[in-house]
């Protein structure tokens, strides 16, 4: 076999090279919003690029019981948003499993066929948002900016850079994008007892020291705050019998309200700790799943 020169080694390369980014490009097509509803951020590099996600819209607002407030606080800022007049960013916060993206997805539902569209980010990526705008920068649709579970430990420097993220350019962005993002914590950041210490008095006013100044400092950049709160037994129970309805409903299950299915839905939520919406759901689900297939046997 003949040796091949330089020259024709730097041919091959550059010709490999071309046909990997014909490649990239035949993957990264840019995403159809007149049929896509929602797509995810994928980090490159200082860039990225956006795939499309296929979104069940099967969520509505009524689905979510028990959180009438934060419904209507959240509503009306989308609504806003959806028909081009100001409206804030919002912080989604509180216990764990009780409507906070549930309630994000069921806006995207009712909201869809009026022009919104979302894309989910991680937190990490936020700092690519400069490239993300340039991706949808002059579209008509409406974007809503989604971060699930945003949080930061005590040593994670990057919550300062979110800030200037967050003064900067999300509200330089154009109009038609808003940031909604859902947390487990109130000011995002761990909060210590010894953070009360640096508190002093002043004039007889009681001014907070500057760790908790440093922490409220990034919440406090979104215009609206929706909290959520744990579940009583009694909501609980509302939203576990809601959901069996639905889902029988769904397989043509006959079903009724009993006090060994409510001790059997206790029993459920007791083993998990917690009594919320996802385990209200998932005892439901368990509960029909186990019916159906008791008629198949």
């Amino acid at each position: 076999m003949s040796e091949i020169t330089p020259q024709q080694f730097m041919q091959r390369i550059l010709g490999l090279v071309d046909r990997l980014e014909a490649s990239v490009n035949d993957v990264h097509q840019s995403v159809d919003w007149d049929t896509v509803t929602a797509a995810r951020w994928v980090s490159q590099g200082d860039a990225g690029w956006l795939r499309p996600l296929a979104v069940s819209q099967d969520m509505r607002l009524d689905d979510l019981l028990g959180v009438e407030r934060q419904k209507a606080l959240l509503e009306a800022n989308t609504r806003q948003f959806v028909r081009g007049v100001p409206a804030n960013n919002a912080l989604l916060w509180g216990a764990r499993g009780t409507g906070k993206s549930s309630l994000i997805r069921a806006l995207l539902a009712e909201y869809a066929d009026k022009g919104l569209r979302l894309i989910e980010i991680d937190k990490t990526d936020l700092l690519h948002l400069p490239a993300l705008v340039r991706e949808i920068e002059g579209r008509p649709w409406r974007f809503l900016l989604f971060c699930d579970d945003l949080a930061f430990e005590a040593d994670d420097s990057a919550y300062k850079s979110l800030k200037t993220v967050l003064d900067g350019t999300v509200e330089a962005a154009p109009d038609n994008l808003l940031l909604y993002a859902t947390s487990n914590r109130r000011h995002l950041l761990p909060e210590q007892r010894s953070d009360n210490l640096g508190a002093s008095m002043v004039d007889g006013e009681l001014h907070p020291g500057e760790a908790i100044e440093e922490k409220i400092a990034l919440s406090d950049r979104f215009g609206l705050w929706v909290s959520f709160y744990p579940f009583t037994q009694e909501h609980y129970l509302l939203v576990v019998q809601h959901w069996l309805d639905q889902l029988a409903k769904e397989h043509h299950l006959e079903w009724e309200w009993s006090e060994s299915l409510q001790k059997q839905a206790l029993r459920w939520a007791l083993s998990r700790g917690n009594r919320n919406g996802r385990c209200a759901y998932q005892f439901a689900r368990s509960w029909v799943g186990s019916q159906l297939l008791e008629q198949q046997l």
